[in-house]
């Protein structure tokens, strides 16, 4: 008879069996039915009614297979469990992406830089100032700068206190009018100090913001660049320009400096940061060297960064008392250098971020964003008085302000725009003179933007082509209209503002580009991972992994992960790991020492995402050893006695075939458990790095750890869905093993 004509009921509650034509007399033996499940093994020795003397024998055969031909059902269910997995992983990177791509600006570290011998575009620069002593693309207007940064100095500390209106509350605040010094210089000498709103770019962190008070850049976390493995700046910057120009630069103050500018400095006194419960040690320790260092003259530009007022805000918050005594601090400093300043040195005292009304900052709310900046000078800066409201400006502008006022190259990523004002030549200055200078500093500015774009697009497709083509267009026509007036002074002054205004409206449009995808915090990916959490892990059967399991499997890999000496921290990448087994190195290639550190990195991750799949002999290892007997009603017993052998548990390779139609379910249950378990971790991470996001360790304590999450969970998705390709592999692989063991036995 043949196989696929039998349809008898008898057969259908073992769908792994098959059916073949072969000799009755050609039966398994007694060893091999008695490791067959018992109703199998009953059905082999009790053929049922209508089969007597055919032909026949029960062979296992593929799993939800009740016929030969339905091989193919069986690799599509394979295909679906792999295809669901997939999907729900998809799910949680896409989570993944929306989270990063709002909450971490990544862009290409180039490594270009600017020279005097190499003009930012085409035609002349003014004054043909290239190759002169002391000038650059421009001609220097100061030969010194005392820079103070003053850590968190947010913009209503340092301003001006008006006088009390009557009939309204006079308004007290410890932190008010304290910056006394400013007010009074801004009104005895108004043509040679400004105050400015300075408008920072989150994150409002201190790495950060160093990072664009130097690049006029716009700070990121993730550079990719070849210096990934170390906080040092290599992108073009001042101080670089400063060193490479054969300035003195003097530094004094927060010893993030010396990470940042290895070597960079002539002279330095570094005090540590980190305690932000100590107010007075790094300011003392400034004070200690910054009036003797101004007296010897040994210096072309003194940087002093102060942490008083930063830590007191982290410690007490802005409306303590304390917060004034800083202050009063900070105001004696300032008094202290105006009167040690010569005519040929800028004073610039900045903040370099705000602070929240509890003193924390990080993030981007108003108070994080405005921060100070404070400019005076002996002689006049500036033609005309200053307005009633002080004016906004970008903190990235004071770059190639300062680059141009010391006779530098603009650095080669700045997006800032210059602070033109300044290039108009003191209140004494020809209105037509005055709008040159100040045209020519900012076509100068313009073409250094200009070819930082072409550049930057060239290397990357992170900018927008559209409005990166309409950009360059604005400059072309810009720039050829400066040009003109070159070449035809007559009529020019009228021409001049609409020529400015130009160029400033390109700067502003290329810089507006360049944030447009800075950060949202979206709350996307929450969504997505409550999708993903949704999604159904419960199925009954007799390979049901327990919760515990799973998570204890999970925990072994994260207690892996650092026992293997790994931290969730750049610095602490086993780098050495790239030349392992290539002693001399790799040559140009970087794809292979990226590969050797990413797997020694996440070689936990892979493992038991790999291993997890074995998982399923759980149930069988808590069982107790041995065979276990069933439990009988009452009154079976003399059954048991006669037929003891149906009265066993089947072996464990066999129970696994009894239950065919569980397996692959049991597979996509224990998939989707430790997908969950990895995706509550994620979350964990992107929730700590968005409500810390004011912290001040956020950029480098949360925010890492949510990309070593992020990477790690990637990593185990895709080692989890080789595992469980694996495990079906092997399982298709040991099931056409016993068929053909059983067909030798059978002839």
């Amino acid at each position: 008879m043949d196989s696929g004509s039998v349809n008898s009921p008898a057969w259908s509650p073992v769908p792994n069996f098959q059916l073949l034509n072969l000799p009755s007399n050609s039966l398994a033996s007694p060893t091999l039915l008695a490791k067959l499940p018992p109703r199998c093994r009953q059905m082999a020795m009790e053929p049922p009614a209508g089969l007597s003397g055919a032909r026949f024998s029960v062979v296992p055969g593929r799993r939800h297979c009740r016929r030969r031909t339905s091989g193919c059902h069986c690799r599509m269910q394979k295909a679906s469990v792999l295809l669901f997995l997939a999907w729900v992983c998809f799910v949680f990177y896409a989570g993944i992406a929306l989270f990063t791509s709002g909450f971490l600006l990544t862009r290409l570290e180039l490594t270009n830089y600017s020279s005097c011998q190499e003009p930012p575009g085409p035609g002349s620069l003014p004054w043909g100032s290239q190759g002169k002593p002391g000038a650059c693309w421009m001609a220097s207007r100061f030969s010194r700068v005392v820079l103070v940064l003053i850590d968190a100095l947010r913009f209503d500390f340092a301003q001006p206190q008006h006088s009390h209106v009557p009939g309204e509350p006079p308004v007290s605040l410890p932190f008010l009018g304290k910056l006394s010094s400013l007010q009074r210089i801004l009104e005895i000498q108004p043509h040679h100090a400004r105050l400015y709103r300075s408008q920072v770019d989150p994150p409002t962190t201190t790495m950060q913001r160093l990072k664009a008070l130097t690049t006029g850049s716009l700070p990121t976390f993730i550079d990719a660049g070849s210096n990934f493995a170390s906080h040092a700046i290599v992108e073009d910057n001042l101080i670089k320009q400063l060193t490479s120009a054969g300035r003195r630069v003097v530094f004094m103050g927060d010893d993030t400096w010396k990470d940042l500018f290895p070597g960079a400095f002539s002279k330095a006194f570094f005090f540590p940061s980190f305690n932000v419960r100590d107010l007075d040690t790094v300011d003392n320790g400034i004070l200690e060297h910054l009036y003797p260092t101004m007296d010897s003259g040994e210096w072309d530009v003194l940087i002093a960064h102060f942490l008083g007022v930063d830590h007191c805000g982290h410690k007490h918050g802005p409306h303590h008392p304390e917060m004034a005594k800083k202050l009063s601090q900070m105001d004696q400093v300032i008094q202290g250098l105006v009167e040690r300043l010569e005519n040929d040195t800028l004073l610039v005292v900045a903040g370099d971020h705000g602070m929240t009304t509890n003193g924390d900052h990080g993030g981007d709310s108003e108070l994080e964003v405005s921060a100070a900046l404070f400019l005076y000078s002996p002689t006049a800066l500036f033609p005309s008085t200053p307005p009633e409201e002080p004016e906004v400006i970008p903190q990235v502008s004071l770059v190639p302000t300062l680059a141009l006022l010391l006779g530098l190259p603009i650095p080669f990523g700045n997006i800032g725009e210059v602070m033109a004002e300044l290039f108009s030549g003191g209140e004494d200055s020809q209105p037509h003179s005055s709008a040159l200078a100040q045209a020519s500093a900012v076509h100068l500015n313009a073409q250094q933007v200009s070819r930082f774009l072409r550049t930057y697009s060239a290397a990357t497709q992170d900018l927008q082509a559209k409005e990166l083509h309409q950009l360059q267009n604005l400059f072309s026509k810009a720039s050829a209209d400066y040009q003109w007036l070159l070449q035809s002074p007559n009529g020019a002054e009228a021409t001049l503002p609409t020529v400015i205004a130009e160029l400033q409206q390109f700067l502003r449009g290329a810089r507006a580009m360049c944030i447009e995808s800075w950060a949202r915090f979206s709350l996307s990916f929450l969504l997505l991972h409550l999708l993903a959490a949704g999604i159904p892990i419960t199925t009954p059967g007799p390979f049901t992994v327990p919760w515990r399991a799973v998570s204890a499997w999970a925990l072994m890999a994260t207690q892996t992960f650092y026992s293997t000496g790994h931290q969730p921290v750049f610095p602490a990448i086993h780098w050495h790991a790239a030349f392992v087994g290539f002693p001399e190195g790799h040559g140009s290639c970087t794809w292979l020492p990226a590969l050797l550190v990413g797997a020694n990195t996440f070689a936990s991750h892979l493992l038991f995402a790999v291993g997890c799949p074995l998982l399923l002999l759980w149930p069988f290892l808590c069982e107790s050893q041995g065979l276990r007997k069933r439990q009988q009603p009452p009154g079976n017993e003399a059954e048991a006695r006669v037929r003891p052998e149906e009265e066993e548990e089947p072996l464990m390779e066999m129970r696994l075939r009894d239950a065919p139609h569980h397996f692959y379910a049991a597979l996509l249950q224990l998939g989707l458990k430790y997908l969950f378990i990895l995706g509550v971790q994620i979350l964990a991470c992107a929730l700590a790095a968005s409500i810390l996001r004011r912290h001040l360790m956020v950029w480098k304590v949360f925010a890492p750890k949510f990309i070593f999450e992020a990477v790690g969970f990637i990593v185990s998705s895709v080692g989890l869905l080789l595992g469980i390709a694996l495990v079906m592999r092997v399982d298709g692989a040991v099931s056409s093993w016993f068929r053909q063991l059983f067909l030798a036995q059978q002839r």
